[in-house]
């Protein structure tokens, strides 16, 4: 339920997105330094219990991976459809459960192989008659963006005897950081319009969501994270409907249904199979 929380959350990046006037590297880069300054208030309010230390190149690492998801992803987003990023970024799933088997030993059971079988298949109906052919390199970037979330959930779960929210606060310092070129070459402007959704962003969408994450992936697999993290996509069109009279198809609605019901299901399955455990 939590990381069903934080990819709740998520799925309004698009929206605000479209709706704010500004780089995408630039949104990304403030909503992570409005996220760390949120994420480090609530360190200072309710410090963490002690764990194990992390760390330090994992968590580096776990940084740079969430930084450089975001940016391939955005240029994905420039160079191909958004269909074509959309689905190829979440393949996530089955770089996740690759990552997770090999780097800390976590075999994924049949249910999280059959949900990712019918995640993918429930994407396409959601994007029938969106995924184009061409834009190579954009395509490339949308599969690597996908790798780079799953390697940030992985070695985040690496980190589920320490304190992942130290690291999700890391991690939004090092996207903020690397964003400063980019709001240098293309300052944004302060006005109301822009300045309120930002703080949505940072202090919702980035850095309520980090803390639901952050408490998600110490109690699930990462294979199990990345599946209910595709509530992200499948609402989206949801909340492009709310704001902009924008329907989905009846395609969408149908792969979203399937999406939803395949992570529920493997979600309770695994829960059984703890409880008989």
């Amino acid at each position: 339920m939590a990381v069903l929380g934080a990819a709740f959350f998520w799925s309004t990046s698009c929206l605000f997105i479209k709706l704010l006037d500004m780089h995408p590297i630039v949104i990304s880069g403030l909503r992570s330094f409005i996220a760390f300054i949120f994420l480090l208030a609530v360190r200072l309010i309710s410090p963490p219990p002690k764990a194990k230390k992390n760390p330090p190149h994992i968590v580096i690492f776990c940084g740079l991976a969430l930084a450089f998801t975001i940016y391939t992803f955005v240029a994905a987003n420039k160079l191909t459809t958004a269909a074509n990023s959309i689905l190829l970024q979440y393949s996530a799933p089955i770089w996740a459960a690759i990552l997770a088997w090999i780097l800390i030993k976590e075999k994924p059971h049949w249910e999280h192989w059959a949900a990712v079988v019918f995640v993918m298949g429930g994407l396409v109906l959601f994007f029938r008659g969106g995924l184009d052919s061409g834009a190579f390199l954009g395509n490339a970037l949308a599969i690597i963006s996908g790798v780079l979330l799953a390697a940030h959930t992985v070695t985040l779960r690496m980190l589920k005897d320490g304190n992942t929210r130290d690291a999700m606060l890391i991690a939004h310092a090092i996207t903020a950081g690397l964003s400063i070129p980019f709001i240098i070459l293309y300052p944004p402007t302060i006005k109301v319009s822009t300045v309120l959704p930002l703080l949505f962003m940072g202090f919702f969408q980035m850095g309520l969501a980090s803390l639901l994450l952050a408490y998600g992936i110490k109690r699930i697999p990462a294979i199990q994270a990345m599946l209910a993290s595709i509530l992200d996509p499948t609402l989206s069109p949801v909340w492009v409907l709310v704001v902009t009279g924008e329907r989905p198809s009846l395609w969408s609605l149908v792969g979203g249904l399937i999406i939803i019901s395949s992570v529920i299901a493997s979600s309770i399955i695994g829960l059984h199979r703890d409880d008989s455990t």
